[in-house]
């Protein structure tokens, strides 16, 4: 079920990307500090959310490693935790 409807949803995407291309097809030209260069303004467009996407993923690169690093180590305090309270729980209790 689950893949049927992933291909309905990729094939919704090829439909929305095919027509916006169409839609899109004059060019334009990029200035850059090198020079220009004329591109179809979906191929801009593409280009610009990739590269925006990536500089997100780099900027919070280090954030995401810090909290893996935080579960890891709760993860092993949460581990110790349960083995002293199961030979808390083990032992027997002794009056005075």
């Amino acid at each position: 079920m689950f893949k049927i409807l992933g291909l309905v949803f990729l094939l919704l995407v090829a439909i929305v990307v095919i027509s916006f291309t169409s839609l899109n097809a004059q060019s334009i030209q990029i200035n850059y500090y090198f020079g220009t260069k004329d591109l179809p303004l979906a191929v801009a467009m593409v280009v610009s959310i990739a590269v925006g996407i990536l500089f997100g993923f780099f900027a919070s690169f280090g954030a995401i490693m810090r909290l893996k690093r935080e579960n890891m180590r709760l993860k092993r305090m949460a581990k110790t935790t349960d083995k002293q309270l199961t030979l808390h729980r083990s032992t027997p209790i002794q009056d005075s």
